[in-house]
């Protein structure tokens, strides 16, 4: 949808080859689908923007892309030829985008690792690869961590900072009124495909610092659907209204969604 607009703000010429007619029903069958599409765009042009930011210094040799979906990145960005790049995912979906992508090349070295990253001893096989082989990793996980519990989360982020090689974490974030809201929209289809949301942490992201990661960058989901343009309808409206409530509660909505930089702590 976003690809074939006069105004794109990202071009994935392989988005439709790979949604194919059943993301199209799938989004046909989602009340007001379309209209819900803006979060998803946003997300995707701000972490090419963050992804992009951390590439520019040059020392960044390894992204490591977990729950990478049907993600095309490594095909439609324009990446340093001597990055290494990594999906990460169940082996039917990651083998679905390879097949759809046959004969495509993409701009840096490419692997594909299919893993399921809730077995404990295959998560731990792939961060001993990862500390083995880097020197400086981005690792991104969108449209991920809300499918999670807070233990799984917790254990997901313990064990990337003990690879020392991973300095960077970018992550989208919802936080308990989003996911009341999106339990009451999106809800039953989630957990029908039993993909339930949970994780939306009270405390934000200082539920990462326990953990050994720190905020860097919050750009709020809201904040850059409005600088980007994809705003969703009647957005002026509850601009004003929030304009109305306390400093502390305009925050809190602010931050109601957002997509994050997290830096280790050492």
């Amino acid at each position: 949808m976003e690809s074939e607009r006069p105004d794109a703000l990202f071009t994935d010429p392989f988005a439709r080859r790979l949604a194919g007619e059943h993301g199209e029903e799938i989004v046909a069958s989602i009340k007001r689908g379309r209209a819900a599409a803006w979060p998803m765009i946003v997300r995707t042009k701000v972490f090419d923007e963050m992804l992009t930011a951390c590439l520019a210094g040059g020392t960044v040799d390894w992204v490591v892309n977990l729950a990478a979906g049907l993600d095309a990145r490594p095909w439609r960005m324009a990446l340093p030829a001597s990055l290494r790049w990594i999906d990460v995912d169940l082996p039917d979906i990651l083998q679905y985008k390879l097949d759809a992508l046959a004969g495509e090349r993409p701009h840096c070295a490419y692997e594909a690792q299919k893993v399921n990253l809730t077995d404990v001893t295959a998560r731990g096989a792939l961060m001993e690869h990862i500390g083995r082989e880097s020197r400086n990793c981005v690792v991104l996980t969108e449209g991920l961590l809300i499918y999670l519990t807070a233990e799984d989360v917790g254990a997901l982020a313990r064990d990337l900072h003990s690879v020392t090689s991973v300095r960077t974490w970018i992550i989208d974030l919802a936080s308990p009124r989003l996911l009341k809201m999106m339990s009451r929209t999106w809800g039953k289809a989630a957990a029908k495909g039993n993909a339930p949301f949970q994780f939306a942490p009270a405390d934000g992201t200082a539920f990462f610092r326990p953990f050994g990661w720190r905020e860097s960058e919050f750009r709020s989901s809201m904040d850059e659907a409005r600088r980007l343009g994809r705003e969703m309808r009647f957005a002026p409206v509850w601009r004003f209204v929030g304009s109305l409530y306390p400093a502390r509660i305009r925050e809190s909505f602010r931050r109601m969604s957002g997509i994050v930089r997290l830096d280790r702590m050492d």
